[in-house]
């Protein structure tokens, strides 16, 4: 029983050591409050402010030439699986795309958790199985994609009004 206790213990211990499936602790300016995302277009990653000074840092895809966004908004939704219909300029560019596709589904590009911000236009979230080499590219409309893996922890860290700052 003892030994069966100081298992737990230490797994437990290391469990909230370590950051469950992120990519990796960094260092970064210490003007960014914890509990933020702050993402670089340049670099293609995602930080969540973990504490004044040290962040986790994941791979992003980012939006593609003419659609990167920058400035601060703020978390306003988290979904498990969410459902996707293809805004307007999606669908004029992929006229072949149905107009719904239900989460969990095999095609939709939400992946497994999305993180919606203010204005409606963009979201953080998973991908599908095809998707997953896009990430670490510029690649989408706007949006910021995660490896599932990656969104899953990210979505179990990060409130909602978190702010959000996408920077060049």
């Amino acid at each position: 029983m003892f030994l069966m206790t100081l298992v737990l213990a230490t797994a437990l211990t290391l469990s909230l050591m370590s950051p469950a499936k992120a990519r990796e602790m960094t260092r970064v300016d210490p003007q960014w409050a914890p509990g933020g995302v702050v993402i670089s277009q340049s670099q293609r990653r995602l930080y969540f402010i973990a504490d004044r000074g040290v962040a986790i840092r994941y791979a992003v895809g980012v939006g593609k030439r003419g659609k990167a966004w920058y400035g601060t908004k703020r978390i306003d939704g988290k979904y498990v699986e969410p459902d996707w219909s293809p805004p307007a300029e999606v669908k004029r560019d992929i006229p072949s795309l149905p107009n719904f596709i239900a989460g969990g589904a095999p095609g939709n590009p939400m992946g497994a958790r999305a993180l919606t911000l203010d204005g409606g236009a963009y979201a953080i979230h998973g991908t599908n199985r095809k998707m997953r080499g896009s990430v670490g590219g510029a690649v989408s409309y706007g949006c910021i994609r995660m490896l599932n893996e990656d969104v899953i922890d990210l979505f179990e860290r990060v409130a909602i009004g978190a702010p959000v700052t996408v920077v060049p």
